[in-house]
């Protein structure tokens, strides 16, 4: 597609960021610059020449400003083929102008729905009709029209009609963006419409390329992140469809590109990290999106040290995750440890960026904390799998009431207090899953075992001889009572799980001649 001068250009936009510089370097070049509403007004404010959409059409604008651009003599100058003699002719015999350029921006929907759930007039108003209609038109006419809906283009646009057009490849690549910024526009407000459906009976997620990835899991896969164009658009549900994307936007403060396991790995630490809030410094050591240390401690490096001791061996290349800001200490710690690949926080203050400085490789991301809400989208070939997030709850504030005691013998404060930690972790640990707990720490971790009884093995190896006296907790219910004796043999005293086995009776019967306690939350946490 060959290079295509500008004439003239239609502006109307929402957004004025850059708006009079734009018009100005327009006309510096010759351009002559239709207009309306703010937006001619704001140039002509600026002494910039504009003529008037109404003068264009003849027609004043009408319904409160609804209809200003819906006419013919705006969409026939925008929608003409140049190149086709019969266009060409039926808008001379007309009167009408071709339309070289349009630049406009649509109406803030998403931002007037954003902190809640405006009146339905309010929001109604904030959809663009005339917008995305000239949009679209531009779009579709780019072999020969250039469209503009970012601020973010202005300075390329204006250097390249001053250099006497846009060529085929801008414009293509302008109306790409384009189409794209009507799809996300149109994704806000079904978002908007639905928004009293915990599962919408539609959903359009529209995604953006955030980088290219070096490979995807294994090197002969391409890959990239895109995030949701519209996860900071609550539509003003009370529990939003999408997660903001957190680590897609973190602040990286030193180190490699991240590679698609990387984040796959974060995502998991950050989630599971933020299921103890902020307040109880936590760490969380994630290898292949499952947890291979996990405490709580006195402060953030007590908390990383019990986290990484549960299995050093498998922290070998891990991802760390922690739900307060590192500091000197903490970063030393990390930096003694071994080799981590990722390290993420919601702070890294510049004496422990310092600290870790050393290792130049190491990834050291700064990220929103919160627990992730939303809904949760798994791939299926041709559509998803679409669920509202697992969350981890304590049914009220009183220790004794996170779970039902079903055992003979009531489990210690302490041991309440390891077995709801334990609960936490086992709930973000792929399934069939076991964890072991003391003190705040895991000390055994059991995940992605076919079998329940394999993955309190696999916990019970790991844990040694700090099983003895510990907690455990399970994901589902014990099938049968084999999983329980193993723990019991190993020196668990009290285990938690959802109970709901038509076997629970042998389950307890074991637990009672064990001499442990048992207690049943009523809740699974499957993770697959």
């Amino acid at each position: 597609m060959t290079q295509r001068p500008v004439r003239t250009a239609l502006l109307s936009v929402s957004d004025k960021t850059g708006l009079v510089e734009l018009a100005q370097q327009l006309v510096a070049a010759g351009v002559a610059i239709i207009s309306s509403g703010g937006t001619a007004a704001a140039l002509r404010d600026a002494g910039v020449p504009v003529t008037g959409v109404s003068d264009v059409t003849g027609h004043p604008e009408i319904l409160g400003g609804r209809v200003k651009t819906l006419h013919p003599r705006i969409h026939g100058g925008i929608l003409a083929d140049r190149d086709d003699p019969e266009h060409m002719a039926e808008l001379d015999a007309a009167g009408i102008e071709p339309i070289d350029l349009v630049v406009t921006n649509l109406y803030p929907f998403e931002d007037t729905v954003a902190d809640g759930a405006p009146p339905d007039p309010e929001a109604i108003e904030r959809i663009d009709i005339g917008g995305p209609a000239m949009i679209r038109a531009a779009a579709k006419n780019h072999p020969h029209v250039g469209v503009v809906t970012s601020p973010a283009r202005y300075d390329d646009v204006a250097g390249a009609v001053a250099g006497g057009g846009l060529d085929g490849d801008l414009r293509r690549a302008l109306a790409a963006e384009a189409f794209f910024h009507t799809a996300a526009y149109d994704a806000a407000i079904v978002g908007w419409l639905e928004r009293d459906a915990e599962l919408p009976e539609r959903m359009v997620i529209p995604l953006v390329r955030a980088s290219n990835l070096r490979y995807g899991e294994n090197p002969h896969q391409e890959a990239a992140v895109y995030a949701d164009a519209t996860a900071f658009a609550w539509f003003g549900r009370p529990t939003p469809v999408y997660d903001p994307p957190v680590l897609i936007r973190a602040t990286q403060i030193q180190g490699k590109e991240m590679s698609f396991n990387n984040y796959a790995d974060a995502e998991a630490a950050w989630r599971h990290v933020n299921a103890f809030g902020m307040f109880s410094p936590a760490a969380v050591i994630v290898k292949h999106a499952n947890a291979c240390g996990a405490a709580t401690g006195r402060d953030l490096t007590d908390a990383f040290t019990k986290a990484w001791a549960c299995d050093p061996v498998s922290a070998f290349g891990s991802v760390v995750a922690l739900n307060q800001p590192i500091s000197d200490a903490t970063a030393a710690a990390i930096a003694d440890a071994g080799f981590v690949e990722v390290v993420v926080a919601p702070k890294i203050t510049p004496v422990a960026a310092e600290r870790l400085a050393a290792k130049p490789n190491l990834r050291l991301l700064e990220a929103l904390p919160g627990a992730s809400s939303g809904l949760d989208f798994r791939r299926l070939s041709g559509g998803f799998l679409v669920q509202a997030r697992d969350r981890v709850d304590r049914r009220d504030a009183a220790a004794d009431s996170f779970g039902d005691i079903v055992s003979d013998r009531e489990p210690t404060p302490e041991e309440w207090a390891d077995l709801e930690f334990a609960w936490k972790v086992v709930a973000h640990t792929k399934s069939n899953a076991i964890v072991i707990a003391r003190d705040g720490s895991a000390v055994g971790i059991g995940a992605g075992d076919q079998s329940r009884v394999g993955a309190a093995a696999r916990a019970i190896s790991q844990a040694g001889v700090r099983a003895r006296g510990a907690v455990a907790a399970s994901d589902a219910f014990f099938p049968f009572r084999d999983g329980v004796d193993a723990l019991a043999d190993a020196g668990v005293r009290a285990v938690v799980e959802p109970g709901g086995s038509k076997r629970d009776d042998d389950v307890i019967a074991a637990v009672n001649e064990r001499g442990m306690s048992l207690v049943f939350t009523g809740v699974r946490h499957f993770l697959h």
